[in-house]
């Protein structure tokens, strides 16, 4: 019989979430080789997808919120709640890019209020441990709307309070700290991040993410000079110079915003996800492990989830393949990347909208074509 194999691949954007990957590629696996114990760990690197990933990983469950999107609109978005008293917030869920149509685009006119209101939301769960994802965001507020649902208060020269939206940046003069919710101090926050971009300047938030999200060069150049001016502000108001921090610019600035106004520690997407989820627990004894993802190409092996789900297994003495959507990884890449081994799933020449529609099928058949293999391997 062959031994445990373990099952951990990212989501398949456009097509299939972690989990669902994962059960299509256990599927297949169960096909080829009955009796096999499969070890199903859907894994994310800090993105869209976190939140999923590790409710299905830790056996956790969604709790849906009522909260403010980019424009301040009701919508419903959820958090994740773990066993141990650990809730998962997403940035993309209130706050994400997806919220918004192309011509609602506006990161002047965009705030991160709504992940507050889910953060907020948390500790009245009795959350004793965040994890915050960054990516995906709509925002380059800094954390000042995140920041205002907490009760903290940002002010003008004229003394006024602000509403924490980008362009509020320029125009904030003082923060006003005193009603920021006393349950922060109890909490462990752990903020994920996958990007080293500054907090201003040329490769900062604004100058790097700003266009993407809707900024004209007008728009990017006040942005950035709003982030320099706030970036003062924090650093008089908390203590804390995100100016000096690398990674401080991702999502708009929200990570260093975060620092200095609720603490926390800022660290890798990635091997955040796979320690919450368990990874390294479920590799032990393991004799293969399956992960993946969408594309495989050179952003791939600069710190994604595939890349570090293959190094935990290399750690663990466990070898490691990857299946996805496309590949765009030579074979000295493959290697480099920790894996023994990367296959397409695509079975036909497919348009890309055909072929997004037939992945769980290609999954499926590649688990079992996989499956096959290692069986066959191991009777040799």
């Amino acid at each position: 019989m062959i031994g445990p194999v373990v099952v951990a691949p990212a989501a398949f954007k456009g097509a299939l979430s972690a989990a669902a990957a994962a059960r299509a590629l256990a599927a297949g696996l169960q096909l080829a080789t009955t009796g096999i114990e499969i070890r199903v760990v859907p894994v994310a690197d800090g993105g869209e997808g976190t939140l999923d990933a590790l409710v299905a990983a830790r056996e956790g469950r969604r709790r849906a919120t009522r909260v403010a999107d980019p424009l301040g609109r009701p919508i419903d978005a959820a958090i994740g709640e773990l066993p141990g008293h650990t809730c998962v917030i997403e940035l993309a869920q209130a706050s994400g890019f997806e919220r918004l149509t192309p011509d609602e685009r506006d990161p002047e006119r965009t705030s991160t209020y709504g992940t507050g209101q889910q953060l907020r939301m948390a500790l009245d769960l009795g959350a004793e441990r965040l994890i915050i994802g960054l990516g995906g965001s709509a925002t380059n507020d800094g954390a000042m709307g995140l920041a205002r649902a907490l009760g903290i208060r940002f002010l003008d020269a004229d003394g006024r309070s602000l509403d924490g939206v980008g362009a509020d940046l320029g125009r904030v003069r003082e923060i006003d700290l005193s009603g920021r919710d006393p349950r922060l101090a109890d909490v462990e926050i752990r903020i994920a991040c996958d990007v080293t971009n500054p907090f201003w300047g040329v490769d900062g938030a604004a100058h790097v993410f700003g266009p993407q999200k809707g900024a004209d060069a007008d728009a990017v150049a006040r942005l950035d000079a709003g982030l320099e001016n706030y970036a003062g502000v924090l650093r008089r108001a908390t203590g804390v110079d995100v100016a000096a921090i690398a990674g401080a610019g991702a999502a708009g600035g929200a990570a260093g915003g975060l620092l200095a106004l609720i603490g926390g520690t800022l660290t890798a997407g990635a091997p955040l996800v796979l320690e919450a989820a368990g990874l390294d627990g479920r590799l032990a004894g393991a004799e293969l492990c399956i992960t993946g993802e969408g594309r495989l190409d050179a952003q791939s092996i600069s710190g994604k989830a595939v890349t570090a789900v293959a190094a935990a297994a290399g750690r663990a003495g466990v070898p490691c393949i990857a299946v996805c959507g496309s590949l765009a990884l030579l074979p000295g890449m493959v290697r480099r990347a920790g894996l023994a081994a990367a296959f397409p799933i695509n079975r036909l020449l497919l348009t890309e909208p055909d072929a997004l529609d037939a992945t769980e099928t290609n999954l499926a058949a590649m688990g079992a074509a996989l499956g096959g293999l290692w069986r066959a391997a191991r009777s040799a």
